[in-house]
């Protein structure tokens, strides 16, 4: 058992297709692949886990009937749902550490406003965005439980938005067994470099945006001299 576990993990970390078409690892692989997404989703040392990927060759293997996506596709969301709602309670409970609350209140009452008011008015497109870039997957809903504290319509954002990312990456997946070998390829490599891409805005972003306010910070500091 231990090594036939062993097996599909190093698999669908491999994004090994041909060592995953045994009938008999169905099971596990619906073990594993929700154990991926519920804990990406839940805990930022597991960023690295290639859960995009995994969502994909999640929706092939059910297109080649491996796997069912009456079963599978339910699974995930699930999955990215619990994770989430764990990672909410993380935030919930940072939120009451004395060393939190001092760096919150070092934020300026405005900016804190606006952080807000973006959670409340576009948290379903933050949450659906966040789930497409690994580490922001997890980081964003522990943010949204340390400054929103309405549950039920942080539940209605998370279901939902787990529900179009699910259905949008495995639906990728369920299609491409019928595109044409270098579509197929093409997309492929689209879907696996597209979470890095989009790590590496948010990354650009921010440091853009930091970079923006020293140089504000230090224009009005010459003026005050």
């Amino acid at each position: 058992m231990f090594e036939a576990t062993q097996d599909v993990l190093i698999a669908i970390w491999n994004q090994d297709f041909n060592a995953l078409l045994a009938p008999e690892s169905a099971i596990l692989i619906y073990v594993l692949v929700t154990f991926f997404i519920g804990l990406e989703s839940s805990f930022l040392p597991a960023a690295p886990l290639p859960c995009d990927s995994v969502v994909v060759l999640v929706g092939t293997l059910s297109a080649v009937g491996v796997l069912s996506p009456f079963i599978a596709f339910p699974l995930l969301i699930v999955a990215a749902v619990g994770g989430s709602w764990l990672a909410y309670l993380q935030g919930r409970w940072l939120n009451r550490l004395p060393i939190v609350r001092g760096w919150l209140a070092k934020v300026p009452e405005s900016n804190m406003r606006l952080v807000d008011n973006l959670l409340c008015r576009h948290g379903l497109v933050a949450l659906f965005c966040a789930r497409f870039v690994p580490g922001v997957r997890s980081l964003v809903p522990m943010v949204m439980g340390i400054r929103m504290h309405d549950a039920p319509r942080f539940h209605y954002f998370s279901w939902l938005s787990a529900t179009l990312w699910i259905g949008l990456l495995a639906g990728v997946g369920f299609l491409l067994p019928a595109l044409p070998e270098p579509i197929s390829r093409v997309t492929t490599m689209v879907l696996m470099a597209a979470p890095f891409v989009t790590l590496f805005a948010a990354i650009c972003t921010f440091m853009t945006w930091r970079l923006r306010k020293a140089i504000r910070g230090f224009r009005q500091t010459i003026k005050k001299s």
